[in-house]
């Protein structure tokens, strides 16, 4: 591999390095493209834009997704009926939403033996909507505790009652958003 270090006998002394003396560094910098200037060029003639159609056009842009006039895919795509389509029907009232909270929150926001509710989770800072509280099995728990919760994951439930503790599920209030 060749030196790249520079060539003593180029190197400029410190007296003569100015602003004078600064230049890209070779092969830095290459040569605006001029177009329409002839065969020499490699760009005369149609300038790049090839022959007729759209793009050789005065003011051509393409459209974002836009495939030659083929049918682009977001046309191609099923048309799905759901609340995050565009032309979709209000089905939002029909869904049901709740927050996870993890065993492993648990564990580290709650004492040996104390009853965890939402209301102890919302004091918590684990449960800030008023959504239903679903409790997960992420992590691992070693304390007692009873937890009342409106949902509970099958690994959950099984390492809150394999650490001893007792897992009741409670129906959504009126209040709550289900």
């Amino acid at each position: 591999m060749a030196d790249k270090s520079p060539d003593p006998e180029k190197s400029l002394a410190p007296e003569e390095i100015g602003l004078h003396s600064l230049s890209p560094a070779p092969g830095s910098r290459r040569p605006r493209k001029r177009l329409g200037r002839g065969k020499g060029t490699g760009h005369g003639k149609t300038s790049g834009r090839g022959h007729k159609g759209a793009g050789a056009r005065a003011g051509a842009k393409r459209k974002r997704g836009y495939e030659g006039g083929q049918n682009p895919i977001h046309m191609r795509m099923r048309k799905l009926r759901g609340p995050n389509k565009k032309m979709s029907m209000p089905f939002e009232n029909f869904r049901t939403r709740t927050q996870p909270v993890n065993v492993a929150d648990l564990e580290s926001r709650f004492a040996a033996g104390s009853e965890v509710t939402p209301e102890s989770l919302k004091s918590a800072g684990l449960a800030k909507r008023s959504f239903p509280v679903k409790v997960l099995g992420r992590g691992e728990i070693s304390k007692k505790l009873t937890v009342r919760a409106h949902a509970f994951s099958a690994s959950a439930q099984e390492k809150i009652e394999a650490a001893g503790g007792t897992c009741e599920t409670i129906e959504p209030g009126p209040g709550s958003k289900d």
